[in-house]
């Protein structure tokens, strides 16, 4: 049988991983696979008017079905391939463009012509291998993207809990936060915010605690589970669970009557995707805003896998939906030992960046805001300027300053878009297993602007949508931050690499959104 390699699915070995053999036969997983859209032209076309900041009415997720779901004739061809190799058609989603597949290890690599090993790297152990996936000729230009055939965690967590606090360290609930940013009177009545997860859970009890300290009503809730995970605390308040819970009371504390639905995931480069989809084309809770607070280098993502997110996020921009992404807490390194890096999706041109700033407020008044960069933890708001996707247009002409004095015209994407409180130092006030503490982190920005959009789409009646375009148009709308770095990059008027516009002026966002 021909074959051909599937672009953009070359894979690197995670440095200092360690192979302890090949991986067993009969392990059985499951596998994604991606195939192409209908009226892929039509669908490109629809996508530059959203782009270009003059978007035609938004598709409902029926519509975008119909109109841009997989043909089924390709999912015939994929379910011809399958059958042909042993493996069983686990889901089909036509809005998803989605295939999971299930077999075993010897299934999937006599199918894709992989090696599968069993590797272990700072004590974890994953399924693992390297190089590019091969499909039978017949599919090609079909199928897009195999994901799940490697199992290594794909994304980090991007929250920091305040560990020793200097002697000028303060701390927020998130409604000061709101109340500090001016965010327009509202509480999400009739909203949706869909929350990324991929791992850790939520404890009711914690929920209600929390939420009853605030003064406010307990928001409703739901967990919805992807790929067999699901709502799974481990009560290590360090692990997964913090970041659960930090985004979960960020959006009901600020915005109490939107329902928060939470798709729960493995974390692999599947589970993240199929997570995302998930959400965006969810008919059930329908949320018009997402909150993604997961994420990892550009260096450590396939082609493939970028692209597929990037793709799933310009089909929620032509249906209404808001992605809102921590950029990361490692500054213009992304914790990579060499060169500058940016994270991704914050990388995404069509997700909403969100950086992170030091806040010092005091009801609506703030006195001081800046670049959130803590050297001693090496905690700092991530930004710089992408490796993989184009400058969109809304940031052309945007440049990134250097700490060195020097600006440097963007030949990429630049990270991020906005920024807001994330600094442990002025952290939020939480509560996590059964514990309050305080928290920061560009994890608790991205709910925090996701919670400013509900109440903008409750009070307009319509989605946000896809705002970059508004907000690169308007920067008046934003307090723009000057002072600081993140590293490599400096603060300056304007965009900068450290935190984009700026962070949220609520009641000139509600008039241009």
């Amino acid at each position: 049988m021909a074959s051909i390699l599937l672009k953009g699915s070359e894979r690197s070995g995670l440095a200092g991983a360690r192979s302890l053999g090949p991986a067993e036969p009969t392990e059985r997983l499951q596998v994604t696979l991606l195939v192409r859209r209908r009226a892929a032209q039509e669908f490109a076309s629809r996508v530059a008017a959203f782009a270009s900041g003059r978007p035609p009415a938004a598709l409902s997720r029926d519509e975008f079905a119909k109109r841009h779901g997989a043909d089924p004739a390709d999912f015939a061809a994929v379910r011809a391939f399958a059958a042909a190799m042993g493996l069983t058609v686990v889901l089909e989603h036509a809005a998803r463009l989605t295939v999971v597949l299930s077999g075993t290890v010897a299934q999937f690599s006599a199918a894709f012509k992989v090696q599968l090993h069993r590797m272990t790297h700072e004590g974890r152990s994953y399924r693992g291998r390297t190089g590019a996936i091969e499909l039978p000729a017949e599919l090609g230009g079909l199928v897009e993207a195999v994901l799940g055939l490697d199992s290594r965690p794909q994304a980090a967590t991007h929250f920091r809990i305040l560990r020793a606090p200097k002697s000028k360290a303060v701390s927020y609930t998130p409604l000061q936060v709101a109340a500090a940013y001016g965010y327009p009177s509202g509480t999400g009545e009739g909203e949706c915010v869909g929350i990324i997860e991929l791992g850790g859970g939520f404890r009711t009890a914690d929920l209600k605690t929390f939420f009853a300290g605030l003064g406010v009503a307990n928001p409703t809730v739901v967990a919805v589970p992807v790929d067999q995970a699901g709502n799974s605390p481990t009560g290590d308040a360090n692990g997964p669970d913090g970041e659960v819970m930090l985004d979960i009371e960020m959006v009901g504390a600020i915005a109490p009557q939107a329902k928060i639905a939470v798709y729960f995931a493995p974390n692999t480069d599947a589970g993240f995707l199929d997570a995302v989809t998930t959400a965006i084309h969810d008919t059930t809770n329908a949320p018009a805003v997402i909150s993604i607070s997961w994420g990892g280098s550009e260096s450590t993502w396939t082609a493939q896998a970028m692209t597929a997110m990037d793709e799933a996020f310009q089909a929620a921009a032509t249906m209404g939906i808001t992605v809102c992404v921590a950029s990361g807490d490692n500054g213009s390194s992304d914790g990579v030992a060499e060169g500058d890096h940016v994270d991704f999706p914050a990388s995404s041109p069509f997700a909403l960046g969100c950086g992170g700033t030091s806040l010092r407020a005091s009801g609506s008044s703030i006195s001081s805001e800046v670049v959130w960069n803590d050297g001693t933890s090496g905690g700092a708001s991530g930004g710089g300027i992408s490796s993989f996707f184009a400058v969109p247009s809304w940031q052309t002409g945007a440049s990134a300053r250097t700490n060195a004095g020097q600006s440097i015209a963007l030949s990429k994407r630049g990270v991020p878009d906005v920024s807001g409180n994330a600094d442990p130092e002025t952290g939020y006030d939480v509560r996590i297993d059964g514990t309050n503490t305080v928290i920061g982190g560009t994890s608790a920005v991205a709910p925090l602007w996701a919670a400013l959009i509900a109440r903008i789409n409750q009070t307009t009646g319509k989605p946000a949508g896809y705002i970059n375009p508004r907000l690169y148009s308007t920067p008046t709308a934003l307090r723009d931050i000057v002072s600081g770095n993140n590293g490599d990059f400096d603060a300056a008027k304007g965009w900068d690499a450290c935190t984009g516009l700026g962070s949220p002026n609520g009641a000139a966002l509600a008039g241009i959104i």
